[in-house]
C-alpha cells in the first residue's frame, strides 16, 4: 500500500523538480508552516540536490536576486499573497515566480495576485493539497489538540452559545479542509459515512436528569442541538434544527470534494493501464464514540511506551546511552518509520516485542564472527554486550534505544502494580472477567487499589472513570466515596465529572435503567488477559466490510455503494489471530499483490495508539488499505489533563493555556484561516552605527548562513559550485 509519508514526499519533490529555469539554479521561498511540513518528509540535502541554491524564509529580510527564478512554497493566506505582490512591486526580488500553495488557494486571492504587479512574472500557480502531517505510513494528523476544547467545552454562559457555535463551525470547516487534503493527495473520492448516535447511542447517552450541570434553559433547546459546543447536555436536548458535529464535518468534506471534482474532472480517475481500485470509504467519527479506549492501559510496544515513558510528541525520547568505554550520556532518539526496528515491533505485545528484540540481537551476534558464546539470554545480558560493540555504532544505538525503552516500561509495570490495575480496567471495559463471567466483585477488588498509596492517582482516575462507564453512572454519594477512597484532588475529580460533556452518564438515581445492553466480548486462548478490550473502531470497520454496519448509526452523506462486482469483492474477513500472520504487503517481485480498496478514518477530538494499531492490523486481516487520522494523537495522561480543564474552556491546558478565544463576530473563513497561519515579518537587519571607514583591504563581505543550519530561523544558501561539491562528498543535512 502507498505510504502517506512517501506520497507527500513525492508531491514536494515533483513540485520542486517541475521548476526548470534557463540558468538551472533556483531559489526556494518558504513560510514557517510550509517549511515544517517540508522538513517532516525531506532532508535539507534532498532539496539542495534539486538545483536549489538558496532556501529563504518569506518573513525574513531577503537580498534581491533578480538573476534567479524563485519557487514559492507557501500557505495560501492573504498575508503571503501580499508578500508575493510586494516582491515584484518596484524593484524585482527575483527574475520570475513559480507559486506552489500547500493548500487550496481561495478564488479571491487568486484574482488578487493575478491582477497585481506580480502577474507578468508568474510562470506557475498550483495547489498541492498537502496541508496535513503524515506522521506514519498509515497515520495522519492535524496536530491541533486545541480543537478538542472547541468541540466539547460547554459555553460558560447562555450568552456565549452563538459565539461558541460560530467558533466551532470555523474549526469544523478547517478540519474538513485538512481531511479533503488527504483524500486529494491519495487521489481518492470516497463514499462518506459519519457517526450519528441515535437517541440512545450504543456507548451511552446522557439523559436530562443525569447531568451534573443544570439543564439548559427552555429557550435554548429549540436552537441548540449537538455536541457543537454544548457537549453531552446538547445531545439530551436535541431538536430538528441542528446536527451533530460529526454530521456537519462529513457534509463539509463532501462539499469540498464535490467542488474539487468539478474543477478537476480527472480527480480520482484511474489510468487505463492501472488495475481497477474499488472506490474507498471515509468514516467521520469523534472521540465520544469510544470513551473506553483513552483510559485503558495498553501493553503493545508503541502504546505502552507512549503511555508510561516521557516521549515527546510520540517521536522524541531521551535515554541513557552507554558508550564503549562504559560512560553514560544522554541521547535523544527519534521514533519514526525510518527506524526499522521500531516499525517491526511497535504493534507487538510487549512480551513479544522483547522476544523479537532478543532474537534479532542474537542473530546479529551470530552473523558477526567476532563474537563468541551462547548469545544474550536476557535484557541485562544484551545491555552488557552492547557496551562492547563500538564498531557497530548504528545497530548498537538501535538495540540500546529499544532495550532502554523496554526495560523502563517493564520497571513501571511492576512498580505501579499495573497487572492488578489493568485487570480491573479490562473487566470494566469488556463487562466480563478473563474467564468470561460477570465481574461481581469489582468493588471489592477495586477499593484496595484506590486506597493504596503505591498506585499513582492518574491510574486511580482511570479506574474510577472506567467503573462509572461500566455501571452507566453511579449515585452521587457512591461517586463521592470513590473519590474519597482514591484521595483524588479537585482537578482529578473534575476530570471524571467532565465525562458528562463527552456523552457519558456519570450519575444515576435508584429508578434509572440502563440505556444500553452491555456487550460481552468474545475471548480466546490466544489473547492476553490484560489486552481483551478492542477499540470500537475495529467493530465499525469489520462490520462495514461485512456489510453489517448499521446505516442508522453510520449513515452515508450522499450516495452509498451498490453491490460489489464479483471480481472486486473483498477477501473474506480472517478470524485467526493476527499474531501468527505476517503482513503480505509485497509479493516476491517487490510489487503490490493487488490494488486494494481504501478505508479512511478520521476521529475528531483525538485518536489513541490502540486505534492506530488496529488500522495497521485490520489492513492485513480485512485486505484493505486503511489510513487513520485525527485532530491529534492522545495518551491517557494527556487526555485526563485535558478533561480537568474541559469545563474551563481549556484554560491552563498545554494546547491553549489561555483557553478558547472569544467570539470574533461574523467573518469569512479566509479571515479565520489567515489568523491561524499568521506570521510576523522579521525586522530588517540592524544597521551598524556610522564609523570611520576601515582601510579598503580590511573590508570583508558578510558571511552567508551555513548550509547545515536549519532554515527554521534563518535562510539557508549554497552556491551552485558548493552544491556540486556537496554532491561529490555525499554529505547529509537535516532540517
Amino acid at each position: 500500500m502507498s505510504s502517506l509519508i512517501t506520497t507527500v514526499r513525492s508531491k514536494f519533490l515533483e513540485a520542486i523538480r517541475s521548476v526548470k529555469p534557463p540558468g538551472k539554479w533556483k531559489i526556494l521561498v518558504v513560510d514557517e508552516h510550509s517549511q515544517k511540513l517540508l522538513g517532516s518528509v525531506l532532508k535539507q540535502f534532498d532539496i539542495l540536490e534539486e538545483n536549489v541554491t538558496l532556501i529563504e524564509s518569506i518573513t525574513n529580510y531577503r537580498d534581491p536576486q533578480p538573476e534567479f527564478e524563485a519557487l514559492y512554497l507557501l500557505m495560501p493566506t492573504s498575508q503571503n499573497v501580499e508578500r508575493i505582490i510586494k516582491d515584484f512591486s518596484g524593484a524585482r526580488q527575483y527574475a520570475a515566480a513559480h507559486l506552489f500553495f500547500i493548500d487550496g488557494l481561495e478564488e479571491g486571492l487568486f484574482n488578487r495576485v493575478a491582477s497585481s504587479a506580480a502577474e507578468p512574472y508568474l510562470k506557475t500557480v498550483q495547489d498541492l493539497f498537502v496541508n496535513f502531517w503524515a506522521s506514519e505510513a498509515q497515520t495522519f494528523s492535524m496536530q491541533a489538540p486545541e480543537l478538542f476544547f472547541g468541540t466539547y467545552s460547554p459555553p460558560r454562559s447562555d450568552s456565549q452559545f452563538k459565539a461558541a457555535r460560530d467558533r466551532l463551525e470555523e474549526e469544523l470547516r478547517f478540519s474538513a479542509k485538512i481531511i479533503a487534503n488527504v483524500c486529494i493527495t491519495l487521489n481518492e473520492f470516497p463514499f462518506i459515512r459519519y457517526y450519528m448516535p441515535p437517541n440512545h447511542p450504543p456507548l451511552g447517552a446522557l439523559k436530562p436528569h443525569a447531568s451534573t450541570r443544570p439543564p439548559p434553559p427552555p429557550e435554548a433547546s429549540g436552537r441548540w442541538r449537538t455536541n457543537l459546543a454544548r457537549g453531552a447536555e446538547a445531545r439530551a436536548y436535541e431538536s430538528v434544527e441542528g446536527d451533530f458535529a460529526t454530521k456537519i464535518l462529513a457534509f463539509f468534506v463532501q462539499n469540498i470534494l464535490d467542488e474539487h471534482k468539478k474543477a478537476n474532472p480527472d480527480f480520482s480517475v484511474q489510468k487505463p493501464s492501472e488495475p481497477v481500485r474499488p472506490r474507498g470509504t471515509l468514516f467521520i467519527t469523534d472521540r465520544a464514540m469510544d470513551m473506553v479506549a483513552p483510559f485503558l492501559h495498553e501493553f503493545t510496544y508503541q502504546a505502552m511506551a507512549n503511555d508510561l515513558l516521557p516521549i515527546e510528541d510520540g517521536t522524541k525520547y531521551t535515554y541513557k546511552f552507554q558508550s564503549s568505554v562504559g560512560a553514560f550520556e544522554d541521547k535523544t532518539a527519534t521514533l519514526t518509520d525510518a527506524d526499522s526496528v521500531w516499525t517491526e515491533v511497535r504493534h507487538m505485545h510487549m512480551r513479544e516485542a522483547i522476544d523479537k528484540l532478543m532474537a534479532d540481537f542474537n542473530k546479529f551476534l551470530t552473523e558477526n564472527a567476532v563474537f563468541k558464546g551462547e548469545g544474550a539470554a536476557s535484557l541485562n545480558d544484551m545491555k552488557e554486550m552492547l557496551a562492547s560493540l563500538p564498531q557497530y555504532q548504528e545497530q548498537r544505538e538501535k538495540f540500546s534505544l529499544h532495550l532502554n525503552m523496554a526495560q523502563e516500561c517493564m520497571g513501571i509495570f511492576e512498580r505501579d502494580k499495573l497487572p492488578l490495575v489493568a485487570t480491573i480496567e479490562q473487566d470494566c471495559a469488556t463487562g466480563v472477567t478473563a474467564e468470561g463471567k460477570n465481574p461481581k466483585n469489582l468493588v471489592q477488588d477495586m477499593v484496595p487499589l484506590l486506597d493504596s498509596r503505591e498506585v499513582v492517582n492518574t491510574n486511580k482516575v482511570r479506574i474510577v472513570a472506567l467503573y462509572i462507564m461500566f455501571r452507566e453512572g453511579v449515585p452521587d454519594e457512591d461517586r463521592r466515596r470513590l473519590y474519597q477512597h482514591a484521595r483524588l484532588s479537585i482537578p482529578e475529580q473534575e476530570a471524571v465529572n467532565a465525562l458528562v460533556h463527552m456523552g457519558v452518564r456519570i450519575s444515576r438515581g435508584p429508578g434509572d435503567r440502563d440505556t444500553k445492553k452491555k456487550s460481552k466480548q468474545k475471548t480466546s486462548d490466544e489473547e492476553y488477559e490484560l489486552s481483551r478490550y478492542k477499540p470500537f473502531i475495529k467493530t465499525v470497520l469489520e462490520d462495514h466490510v461485512a456489510e453489517k454496519l448499521d446505516k442508522a448509526l453510520f449513515p452515508y452523506v450522499k450516495d452509498a455503494p451498490g453491490p460489489p462486482a464479483a471480481s472486486l469483492r473483498s477477501a473474506p474477513v480472517q478470524t485467526s489471530s493476527l499474531r501468527s500472520q505476517k503482513p503480505q504487503w509485497l509479493s516476491k517481485t517487490g510489487r503490490p499483490t493487488d490494488v486494494r480498496q481504501r478505508l479512511l478514518v478520521f476521529i475528531a477530538g483525538g485518536m489513541t495508539y490502540s486505534e492506530i494499531r488496529e488500522a495497521y492490523q485490520l489492513s492485513s486481516s480485512l485486505n484493505k488499505d486503511i489510513y487513520i487520522g485525527s485532530t491529534h494523537t492522545i495518551t491517557p495522561r494527556q487526555f485526563i489533563s485535558d478533561l480537568q480543564v474541559l469545563e474551563l474552556g481549556g484554560v491552563g491546558s498545554k494546547a491553549i493555556p489561555n483557553g478558547l478565544r472569544e467570539g470574533r463576530g461574523a467573518r469569512s473563513f479566509q479571515e479565520f484561516y489567515d489568523e491561524r497561519y499568521f506570521t510576523r515579518d522579521a525586522p530588517p537587519p540592524a544597521r551598524p552605527a556610522p564609523a570611520a571607514a576601515p582601510p579598503r583591504q580590511e573590508r570583508r563581505p558578510a558571511a552567508r548562513p551555513s548550509p547545515a543550519e536549519s532554515y527554521a530561523s534563518s535562510n539557508v544558501s549554497m552556491t551552485p559550485s558548493a552544491v556540486e561539491e556537496k554532491k561529490k562528498k555525499k554529505g547529509l543535512f537535516r532540517f
